[in-house]
C-alpha cells in the first residue's frame, strides 16, 4: 500500500524520545510532564479534542472544548482519534473515519494545534466485503524501527463459529500493517483471533512483555466487558484472555492505559451510561475501581492518554488563545 505523506515534514524533534499513548508504552509522568488525553464527542463528526492532567484523575478541556482538527476524509468522522509522539519527535495520530469505511485516517503535527493534510489509507480494500475499519491504535516498535497500526475489522464468512455473537451481523478480529514513513505500508494481516468477536484492542509495554486491554464484544445477555491478554512478543502469541476487570453490568469500550507511580489505570467508556470510568491495577490481576475519583469534560468519548513536556502544553495554551 503507498499513502502520501500530503504535506508533513518533520521540521525538529520537539522531544526525541517516545512519549506515547496508552496506544503503546503505558506514560509515566516525571516532574516537567504532563498528561494530554485525546478523545471525540457525539459520533464524532466535529473532529478531536484534546484535555489535560497532572494527576491522571482530573482532565481540563483545552481550547474550551472546541475541537484542533475537523475530520474531511471517508465517512466525515473522527472517531477513536489515538495520538502517540514518535521517535521523530512529531506527533502521529489515526483514527476511525466512518461506519463502514475500508480504510483509517492519518495525521501528523509538530505542536498538536498545526496538522498536516489528512490521510486516508485504505488498509482493508484489498477484502472488498470488508465491513469496517474501527478503532485503530499507533504502536513505535522499537526493536525493528516501524510503527504498528491495528484495528477491527468485521469480514463477512470468516470466524463462521462466532458469527452470530455480535450486533447486526458484526463478527470482529484485529488486523494490522507496519509502516516507516507513513508513505508506505505492508500488507495488511490477521494480528490477533481470540476466539470470539473482539474490538478496541490497545497494547502496552509491561516490562519485559506486552499486555493487551481489549473489549469482547460479544452480545452477552448482560454486558460488553474488557479483558487482558499477555505476549512475550509484539506479535503474538498472545495468552487466553483473562476474565472480565470491569464492572459487572456495565458495558464500556475504548480501553486506553496510564501508569502513575506503582498503579496502572486504565480508562474506558461508559458509552450506554455516557459517563467515562477507570479501573486501577498492580498487575492486572487484582482491580480496583476507581471511577468516582476522576472528572472528564463532559461528553468525553473513546480517548487515549499519552504524555508531553509541560512545555508543549503552555505552547498549546499559548496558540489556542492568540486570535
Amino acid at each position: 500500500m503507498k499513502g502520501p505523506m500530503s504535506g508533513w515534514k518533520a521540521l525538529g524533534l520537539l522531544w526525541v524520545l517516545v512519549l506515547s499513548a496508552g496506544c503503546q508504552a503505558p506514560p509515566t509522568q516525571k516532574a516537567d510532564t504532563v498528561y494530554l488525553f485525546s478523545s471525540f464527542r457525539g459520533n464524532g463528526e466535529g473532529g478531536l479534542h484534546l484535555a489535560y492532567s497532572r494527576d491522571g484523575l482530573t482532565w481540563t478541556a483545552l481550547r474550551d472544548d472546541q475541537s484542533f482538527l475537523k475530520p474531511s476524509l471517508g465517512g466525515g468522522l473522527m472517531r477513536d482519534p489515538c495520538i502517540i509522539q514518535g521517535p521523530d519527535g512529531a506527533f502521529h495520530m489515526v483514527w476511525t473515519t466512518g461506519w463502514e469505511d475500508q480504510g483509517l485516517g492519518v495525521a501528523h503535527s509538530e505542536d498538536l494545534v498545526n496538522w498536516s493534510e489528512q490521510q486516508f489509507v485504505p488498509v482493508m480494500a484489498h477484502e472488498p466485503e470488508a465491513r469496517n475499519t474501527w478503532a485503530p491504535e499507533i504502536f513505535w516498535d522499537e526493536q525493528n524501527k516501524q510503527y504498528v497500526i491495528y484495528w477491527a475489522t468485521t469480514i463477512p464468512e470468516r470466524f463462521p463459529e462466532t458469527a452470530s455473537t455480535g450486533d447486526d451481523g458484526l463478527n470482529h478480529r484485529i488486523y494490522y500493517t507496519t509502516t516507516r514513513d507513513f508513505e508506505s505500508y505492508t500488507d495488511t494481516k490477521l494480528f490477533y483471533e481470540p476466539g470470539f468477536n473482539v474490538i478496541d484492542s490497545t497494547i502496552v509495554r509491561d516490562g519485559e512483555g506486552y499486555v493487551m486491554i481489549l473489549k469482547d464484544e460479544t452480545r452477552h445477555p448482560a454486558e460488553k466487558n474488557l479483558r487482558v491478554a499477555r505476549s512475550d512478543s509484539l506479535y503474538g502469541p498472545w495468552s487466553t484472555p483473562s476474565e472480565p476487570f470491569t464492572p459487572d453490568g456495565v458495558w464500556v469500550e475504548g480501553p486506553t492505559l496510564l501508569r502513575t507511580g506503582e498503579h496502572f489505570i486504565v480508562y474506558y467508556d461508559e458509552y450506554i451510561e455516557h459517563e467515562y470510568g477507570a479501573m486501577r491495577t498492580r498487575d492486572f490481576e487484582t482491580w480496583e475501581n476507581i471511577s468516582d475519583r476522576i472528572d472528564f469534560p463532559e461528553g468525553t468519548r473513546h480517548g487515549t492518554v499519552f504524555t508531553v513536556p509541560e512545555s508543549v502544553l503552555e505552547e498549546i495554551k499559548r496558540k489556542v488563545s492568540e486570535p
